[in-house]
């Protein structure tokens, strides 16, 4: 009997779709997944009329939503269930309302349960908009059930 284990790829983007499923403020965002590989994910957002700050700039908050859901991306893609521990984020140029955002997240480190992710947000232009640290930390269970075989017990 062999051991099939999923295709590392396959499982990024299923983790991907599950979380996005039920995260209903993502969604009202209209994020969207345009990437999902382990440990990394890239996502895009729109700035709407209903996006803008005082100053007709794109909101900081939610710059920082879209940066936060791209580290939850990368960082739960493997399937092990993870959160925020902590986050910052650096707002280098402003976003006006029809600019394509895209927030690309990348592990840099994950050992035992925490991990550090750093996310770029980008304007269509090429323009970076923000830059974010993240730092997880990996609790109990995982993103999809599991769906692996019962293993067999050896019996004398």
């Amino acid at each position: 009997m062999t051991d099939s284990a999923p295709d590392p790829e396959q499982l990024a983007q299923a983790c991907s779709e599950a979380m996005h499923e039920n995260d209903y403020a993502t969604q009202m965002l209209g994020i969207r997944i345009l990437e999902s590989t382990p440990g990394r994910a890239l996502l895009s957002m729109v700035v709407r009329t209903d996006m803008l700050n005082g100053h007709a700039v794109c909101h900081g908050g939610l710059l920082f939503a879209l940066a936060d859901s791209a580290f939850a991306h990368a960082c739960n893609n493997t399937n092990k269930a993870t959160l925020a521990s902590g986050c910052s984020i650096d707002f280098l140029a402003s976003a006006r309302e029809g600019d394509l955002l895209t927030a690309e997240a990348r592990e840099r480190s994950r050992s035992g349960r925490t991990g550090i992710y750093d996310v770029e947000i980008q304007r269509q232009d090429g323009t970076l908009i923000a830059v974010f640290r993240g730092r997880s930390y990996q609790i109990r269970g995982s993103v999809l059930p599991d769906t692996s075989p019962p293993t067999e017990e050896k019996t004398a």
